[in-house]
């Protein structure tokens, strides 16, 4: 799937699933190819991972037809910047909560290479020249914008980040959103799950796609995409990795006889 496809599907009703990918060896893409995702998600916020190596994994999940998106570290227009030469398909800012945070990235992601008060004005605005607004518009088209709404305030201000153009889609974080409504990780608690009811619906209906990263069971996630998402980041390479293996090691064990001693057997932490 190439970027522009992604963004069309993100803003229809298409569906599109990727997964968190932390490892940077380079025998992983081969293996991620194989999985059936549309994108695949890199997060620089929790994972550390240079810029050398991030721009590798950008490079070649691109050209395997898997677009990255790349979360940035914090809602920085200069970081967005600085992912998407290194190769990023699209930029997700974290815990974004205001309109300003919004408009400063939209000029980034979507208005690059302007820079300074040329690019001040047209956020402002101010006409652009036809050959240069045709020039931006098309490489617009390969940079997706995404937003996470993570918050009480974010959903406060969520119709007006919303009307702001060339947001590509709002994400939720789970983690974050459960602790700032007071209830930290309980996933299937009512006040929860009507935030994201509330946030899936207003991007929608603002043509805007809508999405999660969750690492739940299967109904878990189904749940999410009958609610409204429409763009699903399933769990993580790590956590798969993990679960799976204690889930066989715990098999073999068992089939063998073999007594396990560990109280953290199958223990699957969040990210």
């Amino acid at each position: 799937m190439l970027p522009a496809e992604l963004h069309k599907r993100l803003h229809s009703n298409g569906t599109v699933f990727g997964s968190l990918i932390v490892s940077p060896s380079p025998r992983w893409p081969d293996v991620v190819k194989t999985c059936g995702l549309d994108f695949v998600f890199i997060d620089t916020e929790h994972i550390a991972l240079d810029r050398e190596k991030l721009s590798w994994m950008c490079q070649t999940y691109m050209s395997l037809g898997l677009p990255p998106l790349v979360r940035i570290p914090s809602p920085d227009p200069d970081v967005a910047t600085t992912v998407l030469d290194g190769g990023a398909a699209g930029v997700i800012a974290p815990y974004v909560e205001s309109v300003a945070q919004v408009n400063a990235l939209r000029g980034a992601v979507k208005l690059r290479p302007i820079k300074g008060e040329k690019l001040k004005g047209i956020l402002a605005g101010e006409a652009v020249e036809p050959i240069l607004e045709d020039y931006i518009n098309k490489r617009a088209a390969d940079c997706l914008f995404i937003v996470n709404i993570e918050s009480v305030p974010g959903i406060n201000a969520l119709d007006d980040i919303l009307a702001i153009p060339d947001l590509d889609g709002v994400l939720i974080g789970p983690h974050d959103l459960s602790c700032n409504l007071g209830i930290p990780e309980q996933y299937d608690h009512p006040d929860f799950l009507e935030a994201c009811k509330t946030i899936f619906h207003k991007a929608r209906e603002a043509n805007v796609g809508a999405g999660i990263h969750f690492w739940g069971n299967v109904s878990q996630q189904v749940r999410f995409l009958e609610m409204g998402a429409n763009f699903l980041i399933h769990s993580a390479d790590i956590l798969l990795f993990q679960k799976h293996l204690s889930a066989d090691l715990s098999a073999i064990r068992k089939t063998a006889g073999i007594k396990v001693d560990t109280l953290d057997e199958g223990k699957v932490d969040s990210i």
